[in-house]
């Protein structure tokens, strides 16, 4: 029983699959070794951006990477827990004939309890998506099949239109259920003297 399952594992892709488990392994080795280099991973994607403009202007092209990257962007000032769908799922619930009363799940005026802003797409997996996105758009670039014609003016006017909207909506968002995705300011020190 056991020789028939080894006889199965072997055979002509097992090298390949081999090759390709050992890359996979050495690239994840990659991706954790570079993890706390925060600043640097940035860099080097801000680096390969600007190739792939360098690329664009130069072969005088347009690419719609830009709409996914804002939409990275999007995912990452989101909150993973929506305040405005909770509102609605209780709303839904008191009109269903729920408990009015029942336990909020936001901070009231009288219980402004502290709850960590979690991120809908944490930095890393935006680090990440958007680096490789930017990589494979800029192989795309060397190819004609990809090369699709458009008037760019329409597609810069359509991402300024989307941004411009989507960022108002967001940061009214921010406004009204009062939180700040990002981390400015005086850290707070817990413990210890205060001054």
């Amino acid at each position: 029983m056991m020789a028939s399952s080894d006889a199965e594992s072997s055979g002509p892709m097992e090298p390949l699959t081999n090759y390709l488990a050992k890359g996979q392994r050495q690239y994840q080795q990659w991706l954790d070794r570079i993890t706390p280099f925060v600043l640097y991973r940035w860099l080097g994607t801000a680096g390969v951006l600007a190739l792939f403009g360098l690329r664009i202007v130069f072969a005088q092209g347009v690419n719609a990477h830009a709409i996914y990257l804002l939409n990275l962007l999007l995912a990452f000032l989101q909150p993973k827990f929506d305040p405005s769908l909770q509102d609605d799922l209780l709303a839904d619930e008191i009109e269903e004939g729920g408990e009015a009363g029942g336990p909020s799940p936001l901070p009231s005026q009288r219980d402004d309890e502290f709850r960590p802003f979690v991120r809908r797409l944490p930095e890393w997996q935006f680090w990440l998506s958007a680096t490789r996105a930017t990589l494979i758009a800029f192989v795309c670039t060397f190819f004609e099949t990809f090369d699709v014609p458009v008037y760019w003016p329409i597609l810069v006017v359509y991402w300024f239109v989307l941004f411009l909207l989507t960022m108002r909506r967001q940061i009214q968002h921010m406004i009204k259920y009062k939180y700040v995705p990002f981390d400015i300011g005086r850290k707070a020190r817990y413990g210890g003297s205060r001054r």
